[in-house]
């Protein structure tokens, strides 16, 4: 697909499930965004909306010829965060009070991709730990349709 190099727009649905010290909590937003393809890498941007701030975020998420995940947040706090299936990968997580160095394990990463139409879905379930610190169990559910 030719026009991937130029960005295609894509309707995006995502879920996000976190556990945190015995509290859960669901985050569901639409919003359009933009898929790319650069090499053998797909990246899918968008925009989210800061649930106190109103404040919108860009987000991407570059996915690589192996699988790989990689989520890049920009906001105030920057953050990006590398799921690769059964492994721990360190981070950096950037707050206005500094960097807070972060690890992630991804028990599973599953991506899959579809032709006609051109959609797809990306389902992370990840673990953030300070240190030796389980800071909370994550689930990202994305959905994207050309």
């Amino acid at each position: 697909m030719d026009e991937l190099n130029t960005g295609v727009p894509v309707a995006i649905h995502l879920d996000t499930y976190i556990t945190q010290e015995g509290e859960e909590f669901h985050f569901a937003f639409d919003e359009d965004g933009q898929l790319f393809q650069m090499g053998d890498s797909f990246y899918i941007r968008y925009q989210e909306t800061d649930e106190d701030t109103k404040e919108q975020i860009p987000v991407t998420m570059k996915i690589d010829s192996e699988g790989d995940v990689l989520l890049t947040r920009s906001g105030e706090n920057k953050l990006r965060l590398r799921f690769s299936n059964g492994k721990r990968i360190q981070a950096r997580y950037r707050t206005p009070y500094g960097i807070l160095p972060v690890d992630t394990v991804t028990p599973s990463l599953e991506v899959r991709v579809r032709d006609r139409p051109f959609s797809g879905t990306v389902n992370v379930d990840y673990q953030l730990f300070a240190g030796e610190s389980l800071l909370g169990d994550y689930k990202i559910r994305l959905q994207f349709t050309a």
